[in-house]
């Protein structure tokens, strides 16, 4: 292998692909990149055998060929280098770089070792504006938590019906719920669960891109592509495995009545919900008491070593006067995702779920559970 690239081409593509690079003890080649030439393209890619990564970019190339080197070892030292073409050269299962007055060889690994990663499938896709994708994504990415006993419940379902994608997700205590309009109406309806770390991995490598996302569906792999602005060719493939299992039904949990409805100005409610939050004891407890005659919502907290905290804001209630105890950072995190002005909080009972929703749209909401006191 023998080719010359820009060094900050270079750089931005060890960057894209050594995010999901580990530290295997047993399978040390999971700690590289894969340097493969392909036409007139230097290919990049990493995995750590649930999920792998190629990036492309064009190169000078005057030798095909392939080598794996350590890939955060790599990072760290093409930062170092002069703003100056790099050429790239394979000798004696080393990689010879050159780059102004640096001369530097790097032992590699054999390519052959390297695992196969799965390749994007042809046939029933859909395409996503990145942007939107990613801050879906972002509004119940921290949801999930690793169960074992529910591994279902770890990662991010997808539910793809025509025209409209749902993203959901759970932690049992509370659940979240984003749509997106799809572009293009899809043959066939799809339900798929992504792990969550996959999931973390799409909104950090296609987090800052414009344009689309062509996302490829198989029965136990997802294939996400994002295409290079001036030639018809991939930049960035990435591909992860799926969670097996059924994801529970979570309609049945969604409250279809209310008894007590609010409509409380966003920013004022999450500001005293934080406030409240550093006085609550070890369940993070903070109490509401809702005074629909009096049209006012208080906000109470108490932690025996630091004392107690006791506010108010007004809104627009309906039904019945309660009081009810939620897990602040619960609350906080479902009131901050919501970006219009004044939210929605509809509550049951004092011991059943309670769901946020904004006021201009209905392509999200967020159920909480409250704490039950004793």
């Amino acid at each position: 292998m023998k080719l010359t690239i820009l060094k900050n081409n270079l750089i931005n593509g060890i960057s894209s692909v050594e995010r999901i690079s580990q530290k295997n003890i047993s399978l040390p080649i999971l700690e590289t990149v894969l340097f493969e030439t392909y036409k007139n393209f230097l290919k990049l890619s990493t995995t750590n055998l649930e999920s792998g990564i190629n990036w492309y970019n064009l190169a000078k190339i005057e030798k095909q060929g392939k080598i794996c080197i350590p890939v955060k070892f790599l990072a760290t030292f093409l930062n170092l280098l002069p703003e100056k073409p790099i050429l790239l050269e394979v000798k004696n299962s080393s990689l010879e770089l050159k780059c102004g007055s640096y001369n530097t060889k790097i032992k590699g690994n054999d390519p052959k070792d390297f695992p196969i990663i799965p390749e994007v499938k042809e046939g029933d896709f859909m395409s996503i504006s990145s942007p939107i994708l990613c801050q879906s994504l972002n509004k119940i990415l921290n949801i999930p938590s690793p169960s074992v006993a529910r591994p279902e419940i770890s990662g991010i379902l997808f539910i793809i019906q025509k025209d409209l994608l749902k993203l959901v997700a759970t932690d049992s205590f509370r659940l979240a719920e984003t749509k997106i309009n799809l572009e293009k109406e899809l043959e066939k309806e799809y339900s798929l669960i992504l792990p969550q770390p996959a999931a973390r991995e799409v909104v950090n490598i296609f987090g800052e891109k414009e344009g689309n996302l062509k996302i490829y569906l198989s029965p136990n792999q997802i294939f996400f592509e994002y295409m290079m602005e001036t030639l018809e060719h991939p930049q960035i493939q990435f591909t992860s495995r799926l969670i097996e299992g059924e994801y529970p039904n979570y309609q049945e949990i969604i409250p279809k009545k209310y008894t007590t409805h609010l409509v409380l100005p966003k920013e004022e409610f999450l500001k005293q919900i934080k406030t409240a939050g550093l006085f609550s004891g070890k369940i993070n407890e903070v109490k509401i008491k809702i005074r629909p005659k009096e049209g006012k919502v208080e906000i109470f907290s108490q932690n025996p070593d630091l004392g107690e905290y006791n506010s108010f804001l007004k809104g627009k209630i309906e039904g019945k006067e309660m009081e009810i105890s939620f897990n602040h950072r619960f609350l906080t995190d479902g009131i901050s995702k919501i970006r219009s002005k004044e939210v929605i909080f509809d509550l049951t009972n004092e011991e059943g779920p309670a769901i946020l929703k904004p006021t201009d749209t209905q392509d999200y909401f967020y159920i909480i559970m409250p704490i039950k006191t004793v």
